[in-house]
């Protein structure tokens, strides 16, 4: 279990579908993209029925472990998005980001879920010549004092620095989230696993739920689904977290404002300071498994969670006192395209590649706006109706996922 879900303590699950039923809206998965469509349906049209489905719950999957960054970034770069889709079009869906990061915290005060939410910002740090060459002339380019007034690590060269970035504890937000939509009339079962899903219905293992709309909101764990075990790779990222530290390391350390800080390594990393003073770090690294498999005994990599800590100690000079360990699968389209859609009455969205606590605020909205039929300015966004290319069939996907894992590692060594 994750630190954000221990700290919550013992966590009950609701009752399961308790056999075959009719709704308006059938949501299949618990995290935060379900949940937040959950919520903008009912916010906009009260007396809606709409079903909530999750296997294990609300917050099992990466809602609940992820890094804790509500973050305005999108895996596919604005240049990409400008040459396919046309500038208009490429800074809406920036904006639309950078816009769901505030959308987040206005939400979760005004419907009194205390996430931790603190909006600092995020630095990725300079520590090598070859990224300080990377990063010159970039948007938010710090010198090496500035960056080091924000985030004071070993062997800051400069940073780059965004304010579209907040910091909170993900498995409250999602908790509350559950509590929220249940408030407002929404029907989330717990324990009840979708064995297949079709044009108006889902078939579970308690039953199955008749639907207008069904909506796939699993990320990774879409693999699992019949038919679509080559629509989103599951890859896993492993996170640490930390004792709490003493003042005079946070003093040393700064991240004053709870800002989140990456470095510009190839090889992704994350870390943020939690409410409570821990530093709470993660990366990718650990292997990609054949055929897609996703096992719980693939959370815990002992050589991924060696390398963090060492990574974390030397990233800021301190014995690094491990209280958590944990892991999990994230969703990777094969375009790393994050996408939104609704045909022929069955909506998804997902595919953040990582970066989902904040899209899946405006997956929410969006889904809600196709499923009610109602035209906006999100609506039209890069993102919708995107369909990204599946993956390649084993073992020509384990081999790639693997190989460029590997490349990345490699990259970064000769960076150093």
């Amino acid at each position: 279990m994750s630190f954000w879900l221990d700290s919550l303590g013992p966590i009950g699950k609701r009752p399961a579908l308790p056999g075959d039923r009719d709704a308006d809206v059938a949501i299949v998965g618990g995290g935060y993209t379900g949940l937040w469509t959950a919520y903008h349906l009912a916010k906009a049209r009260p007396g809606l029925r709409v079903v909530v489905l999750e296997a294990e719950y609300c917050g099992f999957g990466a809602s609940g472990r992820n890094g804790g960054w509500a973050s305005g970034l999108f895996p596919v770069s604005e240049q990409k998005l400008t040459r396919k889709y046309g500038a208009p079009a490429a800074a809406a869906m920036r904006a639309a980001l950078e816009g769901a990061v505030d959308e987040v915290g206005r939400t979760a005060a005004a419907e009194g879920i205390d996430c931790d939410y603190a909006k600092g910002g995020v630095i990725s740090l300079i520590r090598t010549p070859g990224q300080l060459r990377r990063g010159r002339g970039q948007a938010g380019f710090l010198d090496a004092d500035a960056a080091r007034a924000v985030c004071d690590a070993t062997g800051v060269l400069g940073g780059l620095y965004s304010a579209h970035c907040a910091a909170l504890h993900p498995a409250k937000l999602v908790r509350g989230l559950a509590e929220t939509v249940e408030r407002l009339g929404v029907t989330v079962h717990e324990g009840t696993r979708a064995l297949r899903i079709a044009s108006g219905e889902v078939v579970t293992d308690h039953g199955t739920i008749r639907a207008g709309t069904v909506v796939r909101a699993l990320e990774a764990y879409t693999a699992r689904l019949p038919g679509h075990h080559r629509d989103l790779a599951p890859i896993y990222s492993l996170m640490i977290a930390t004792e709490p530290l003493p003042p005079e390391v946070w003093e040393r350390i700064g991240l004053r404002r709870r800002e989140t800080f990456t470095d510009e390594r190839r090889m992704i990393i994350y870390g943020q300071r939690t409410a409570d003073d821990r530093l709470a770090f993660g990366g990718r690294g650990a292997p990609y498994h054949f055929g897609s498999r996703v096992r719980p005994d693939f959370d815990r990599v002992p050589a991924v969670f060696g390398k963090l800590r060492h990574t974390l100690g030397e990233l800021f000079g301190i014995e690094v006192p491990v209280a958590y360990r944990w892991g999990g699968p994230l969703g990777i389209p094969r375009d790393w395209m994050p996408s939104v859609g609704l045909r022929d009455g069955l909506a998804w969205a997902g595919g953040y590649v990582g970066d989902g606590v904040a899209a899946s605020n405006l997956a929410g909205r969006t889904l809600a706006d196709l499923i009610l039929g109602r035209e906006s300015e999100l609506t039209g966004l890069p993102w919708v109706d995107h369909r990204s290319r599946r993956w390649e069939p084993e073992p020509v996907r384990w081999l790639g996922i693997n190989g460029g894992l590997r490349g990345t590692a490699l990259l970064d060594a000769l960076d150093r």
